[in-house]
C-alpha cells in the first residue's frame, strides 16, 4: 500500500474511529484501526463490535492494500506531523512507514494484515429515512444524562429510539429519572422501535455535533445551504446511520425498555413557572451543603416562591429562595439536585414549568415555552430527606 493524503483530512476522520476503537479488549486487534487504500481514496475504520465507525479521506493511491495498525499510536504520530501531505508506505510485511511530504519527519508502526480486521455489518435492504441533524442532535441532548451506566442492566443503559410516521422520540431513564424528547419531521414515513447502547448513543452524540459544526463553518453567506440530514436504517440486528461522510452502526439491545408511560403522571396538582437560570443558580448554590451520599435538596412552593434548602451532618445547611408566581398551600418535596440541573442544562427557554402534587409523587418538568415541532418533558422520583 502507498498514498499520499492531508493530514488535515486524515485526523479528523482517524480521530473519530480511534474514539471507537477498544484499546481494553481481550481481542487485541480491537484497538486498531483498518487502513484500507482504494484508487481514489483511504478508508478508515474501526469497531468494538458493538459500535463501528468508517469515513474515507480523498487520497493519491500509486498502490492499493491495507493494514491494521494500532488507533491511538497511529493518531499520536499523525497528529505530531507538520501540516500538509502525508505519505503512508506498507511493505511486503506488517509495517507501516508514516513520512512527512513537506519534511524529514517520519515514524514506523507495527500493524497487522487488513484481512485480520473484523468485517464490519452492512446493511441489508432498502428502507432508510432521513431526518435532520439537529433534530437528531436535539433528541440526545435532552435525554442521554439520564441513561444508566450499569451494563448489567442493559434495559436501562439504553436509550429508546421511536421513530413513526412524522414523528421521532427518543426516552431514558436509569430508574431515577426519566427524560423524552419527541420533534416532529414531515418527511418521516414508517416505523421502527429501537434499543440503542450508552455507547452508540454517545458516538453519535459526538458524530452529530461535528456535522452541525462542520455545516455552520461552510454555510454561505446567503444562507442558502440545506440543512445537515442524517439517514438511518434499521437492518437486522443492527441501526446504521450516515452523517457528515461517516458511516456508523451500532448492535441494538435485545432487552424490553420499561413501559414508561405509566410513569409518566397524567397530570400535576400544581404547575408553577419558575426562571430557569435563577432556579439553577440557587441549586447549584444550595447543593454545596447537600449530602454527599444522596446529593438530595428540598423544594417548598410558598407564596409567591420556591424556597431550596439542604442539610447535611458534614457540609451544614443551604439556603435561597425564587421568585415564582404561586398562592395555593404550602408543598414540599425532596429531589437529586443533580437530577434537577442536568434538566435545566438541557432545556432552553427562559422558564420551565415544574409540576407537584405531593412529597411522594414524581415531579415533572417542561420547558416554559411552546414548541410546534417538538415536545418535551423529564421525570424526577422523589426523595425522602
Amino acid at each position: 500500500m502507498h498514498a499520499a493524503v492531508s493530514k488535515k483530512d486524515l485526523l479528523r476522520v482517524l480521530g473519530r474511529c480511534q474514539g471507537v476503537a477498544d484499546k481494553k479488549s481481550t481481542m487485541p486487534v480491537l484497538g486498531n484501526v483498518l487502513l484500507r487504500a482504494t484508487p481514489d481514496s483511504l478508508d478508515l475504520s474501526a469497531t468494538d463490535l458493538v459500535v463501528a465507525v468508517s469515513g474515507s479521506v480523498p487520497a493519491k493511491v500509486e498502490k492499493p492494500g491495507s493494514i491494521a495498525v494500532p488507533a491511538k499510536d497511529f493518531f499520536d504520530r499523525v497528529r505530531m506531523m507538520p501540516e500538509g501531505q502525508i505519505g503512508i508506505e506498507v511493505g511486503d510485511g506488517s509495517n507501516i512507514t508514516i513520512r512527512s511530504l513537506t519534511s524529514a519527519r517520519r515514524y514506523t508502526l507495527f500493524g497487522l494484515p487488513g484481512d485480520e480486521f473484523p468485517r464490519l455489518p452492512a446493511p441489508e435492504g432498502d428502507g432508510w429515512v432521513e431526518i435532520d441533524v439537529a433534530s437528531m442532535a436535539r433528541l440526545i441532548a435532552t435525554t442521554y444524562f439520564s441513561i444508566s451506566s450499569d451494563e448489567t442492566r442493559m434495559h436501562l443503559s439504553s436509550a429508546l429510539f421511536e421513530l413513526e410516521d412524522n414523528r421521532a422520540r427518543m426516552v431514558t431513564t436509569d430508574g431515577h429519572r426519566l427524560s423524552k424528547m419527541e420533534v416532529r419531521a414531515p418527511e418521516l414515513s414508517g416505523k421502527a422501535t429501537m434499543l440503542i447502547p450508552l455507547k452508540g448513543v454517545l458516538e453519535l452524540k459526538r458524530l452529530c455535533d461535528e456535522a452541525l459544526s462542520d455545516s455552520g463553518k461552510s454555510s454561505d453567506p446567503e444562507g442558502k445551504n440545506e440543512p445537515a440530514r442524517i439517514r438511518i436504517l434499521q437492518s437486522g440486528p443492527n441501526v446504521f446511520f450516515e452523517v457528515g461522510g461517516f458511516h456508523f452502526s451500532v448492535k441494538l439491545v435485545d432487552a424490553q425498555f420499561p413501559p414508561y408511560g405509566q410513569v409518566i403522571p397524567a397530570q400535576s396538582s400544581v404547575a408553577v413557572r419558575a426562571p430557569r437560570l435563577s432556579f439553577s443558580e440557587a441549586l447549584k448554590a444550595v447543593s454545596l451543603a447537600a449530602s454527599d451520599r444522596t446529593g438530595g435538596v428540598k423544594l417548598t412552593l410558598n407564596k409567591n416562591q420556591l424556597r431550596v434548602e439542604s442539610e447535611s451532618p458534614e457540609a451544614g445547611e443551604g439556603f435561597d429562595e425564587v421568585p415564582v408566581d404561586y398562592v395555593g398551600s404550602p408543598i414540599t418535596i425532596g429531589l437529586n439536585a443533580r437530577y434537577l440541573l442536568e434538566v435545566l442544562g438541557a432545556i432552553v427557554d427562559d422558564e420551565v414549568i415544574i409540576g407537584i402534587t405531593g412529597e411522594l409523587d414524581p415531579a415533572v418538568i417542561r420547558p416554559g415555552g411552546s414548541r410546534e415541532n417538538q415536545d418535551y418533558l423529564a421525570v424526577v422520583m422523589p426523595m425522602r430527606i
